[in-house]
């Protein structure tokens, strides 16, 4: 008798999840680097570098610059945004168009250069950063009165929450190309920020123009956990880990406003791995970011 009830329990829990049972996972996933899924969460995570925007501030010990920040977020097309399920589903990656942080540089001793970035937790079409912070840490290798070379180290720690995995306009529609995962609400996912590297800048100039090259790699250690209730009242709590090192340039110009401030441009290209199709080599989907900066300078 105890078996039969076994039995037909699984039956019915098995019958409940025809989805999950088919395409979730439980527990913790390590992602090829080249899989649509970790593609689109190192795309992400490469839109929110703190690139240098030029030579490391000449501050003197004490001294202090701020700055406000903003970069694009190209929009991704139905078939850039298929990633879920290696490719088999499309998730709702287009939030936000824009990235933006505000950003303090203080002078230390020795013409090191300390820098804090800081992204409001602001909801943009449903979704939110959470305690999103970067650091730096850069100082002059060589300057000259028209030219320098500047090195530094930075890293990144937060995350961003929305309804990816389960839009709030698919949910609770019948049709399995629309819903396929058979979502009853709005997915609380959680994608994990974290990143560190280096870089150089080579900038050269007099006032008020500027230009610069940034030449640099970052190690990205994204995750994302998935918070989705389905259909039959099943929660899909996976766990998506990714890990690659990637290169990324910048280059851009900027012109001085009076004796303290500056407003700068540059463009951000980070080249990104993918293969979407099991059947051909994987290949470059890069991310190709248009960024602008205003800084001040304190006296």
């Amino acid at each position: 008798m105890r078996k039969s009830w076994f039995v037909a329990g699984v039956t019915c829990l098995l019958l409940a999840r025809p989805v999950s049972a088919q395409v979730f996972t439980a527990g913790d996933e390590l992602l090829a680097s080249d899989r649509p899924e970790a593609w689109a969460m190192n795309y992400v995570g490469a839109a929110t570098l703190m690139t240098a925007f030029g030579a490391t501030p000449a501050l003197a010990s004490g001294q202090w610059s701020g700055a406000l920040d903003a970069g694009s977020i190209p929009s991704l097309s139905e078939e850039q945004q298929r990633v879920g399920f290696r490719g088999s589903k499309q998730e709702d990656l287009n939030k936000s168009p824009v990235f933006g942080r505000a950003r303090i540089a203080i002078g230390l001793q020795g013409g090191w250069v300390a820098e804090a970035g800081w992204t409001p937790p602001l909801a943009i079409n449903g979704i939110r950063t959470r305690n999103l912070v970067a650091i730096a840490l850069s100082r002059h290798l060589y300057a000259t009165d028209s030219f320098s070379l500047s090195a530094r180290v930075f890293g990144q720690h937060g995350e961003a929450e929305g309804d990816i995995t389960c839009p709030a306009e698919v949910v609770g529609v019948s049709d399995p190309e629309i819903n396929p995962a058979g979502c009853v609400a709005p997915s609380r996912d959680r994608i994990a920020l974290r990143h560190y590297g280096a870089d150089m800048t080579a900038a050269w100039g007099t006032a008020p123009w500027h230009g610069h090259a940034t030449l640099g790699v970052a190690r990205m250690e994204p995750f994302v956990q998935v918070d989705a209730l389905l259909i039959g009242s099943v929660r899909d709590r996976s766990r998506l880990v990714a890990r690659d090192v990637l290169p990324y340039v910048a280059a851009g110009a900027g012109r001085d406003l009076g004796d303290r401030w500056r407003l700068s441009f540059e463009v951000l290209y980070v080249p990104l791995s993918v293969q979407r199709d099991p059947a051909r080599d994987a290949g470059n989907d890069p991310l190709t970011s248009f960024r602008a900066q205003l800084r001040y300078d304190s006296p």
